[in-house]
């Protein structure tokens, strides 16, 4: 079961209210991060409104968070346009190709003449400052962003705002020169008057505890009246980072070539894809193990908690997988004070993020429900999935 915790949402987006008043900005919850749209009523008054990915998900931003909302598309759809003109108010851009053949279209709409929506590009600055390639937007190549060579001459009529996002679980620091690079390769288009609004995209880890916000702050403040924009931020792991855990069960232990293996009922590929995507090692407890210190985003009462270790360190080591055919769903070798027994219960801490809206339902199994959980403890069950879901996918 997926279990968020309300209390710790509202921890971190009172955190992203008071940044965003101290900067003076604009601050939205980015969906493709988070997008369980029950715990939107708890988190809705800290927050500007929500930014999409594409048509579906700014469609919910609209029907169920209520506030702004900002798309950006590598690639809008035929009919995709005329729907978002009805409710967006930041329609951004991936190439000129597809800003000039919606032009016409856009800025012949009522709301587009009136100021309710405004349009722009999203710039590619070439400048990494991230370790992982898979969620590098500015090696050379990339799909994501116009580069400033191919601005050159453009006729940018009717656009008002530049946006870039090249940032993944990074600090301000990486933003300050991100923005350097942006001021010397687009800096002159900024200071034009048609070009009223800065995104700065997400990635920012602002709820993290070593984040520098002082200098986020500074910098936000900086491009503000360097060149007179609205600045906005994006952040969707920073609302929903460390709100969340993944329950599973022990189904299987048993040896192979010298190796304890655990197979549980959740699945790394199918349910946890950023642990091998990213790569990452998510923290492990075990249920009702030695009682630690340290306890997961959600806690359920008269449980005890002990974060397991890495291989070896304790007296225990196993490799846990999950359920599916692919070889290779292991979410890692992990060792506990005391052997694992079919039941156990087992909990990937901080599991909010990048899990619920990519999880899948490969080789049919069964997908966790999804719940929340409330400031006195109790958990309100959202969605439970049925054999049902599974067969209606694909047909």
């Amino acid at each position: 079961m997926f279990i968020v915790s309300i209390p710790a949402l509202q921890r971190n987006t009172r955190i992203l209210r008071d940044v965003k008043e101290a900067a003076g900005c604009h601050l939205v919850l980015a969906l493709k991060g988070f997008s369980c749209w029950k715990s939107f009523p708890y988190i809705r008054e800290d927050l500007d409104g929500c930014c999409a990915s594409g048509l579906w998900e700014a469609r919910l931003a609209h029907e169920e968070f209520g506030k702004h909302v900002i798309t950006y598309s590598t690639a809008y759809r035929a009919g995709e346009i005329a729907e978002l003109l009805e409710f967006c108010h930041h329609l951004d851009f991936n190439s000129l190709n597809q800003w000039m053949s919606a032009r016409e279209q856009i800025m012949a709409h009522p709301r587009y003449i009136s100021g309710e929506v405004q349009c722009g590009l999203r710039i590619n600055p070439q400048h990494s400052t991230g370790e992982t390639a898979l969620y590098d937007p500015c090696v050379a190549g990339s799909r994501l962003g116009i580069t400033a060579d191919q601005l050159i001459d453009a006729d940018l009529t009717g656009l008002s705002g530049l946006h870039f996002h090249t940032l993944c679980e990074q600090n301000s620091d990486d933003l300050e020169s991100t923005m350097a690079a942006v001021d010397e390769k687009f800096g002159h288009l900024l200071r034009l008057p048609q070009f009223r609004y800065l995104n700065m995209g997400g990635g920012h880890w602002i709820t993290k505890p070593f984040y520098d916000r002082e200098r986020l702050i500074r910098v936000v403040k900086e491009a503000q009246e360097r060149w007179g924009v609205e600045v906005w931020l994006e952040p969707g792991e920073a609302v929903a980072i460390h709100t969340g855990v993944l329950r599973a069960t022990v189904l299987d232990v048993f040896a192979s070539a010298g190796h304890q293996l655990v197979i549980l009922d959740v699945s790394a590929t199918a349910h946890m894809p950023d642990v091998m995507e990213m790569p990452y090692r998510p923290d492990v407890f075990l249920v009702n193990g030695a009682t630690q210190e340290q306890q997961p985003a959600v806690v359920m009462a008269g449980e005890t908690y002990e974060l397991a270790d890495i291989a070896g360190e304790k007296s225990f080591t196993y490799r846990i997988g999950g359920p599916t055919c692919l070889a290779g769903d292991v979410t890692g070798d992990f060792s506990f004070s005391r052997p694992l027994v079919v039941g156990d219960t087992l909990v990937f801490d901080d599991m909010a993020h990048y899990t619920m809206v990519k999880t899948t339902m490969f080789n049919g199994v069964p997908h966790p429900a999804i719940a929340l959980q409330q400031e006195n403890g109790e958990l309100q069950v959202l969605r439970e999935f049925t054999y049902e879901d599974f067969r209606n996918r694909l047909s």
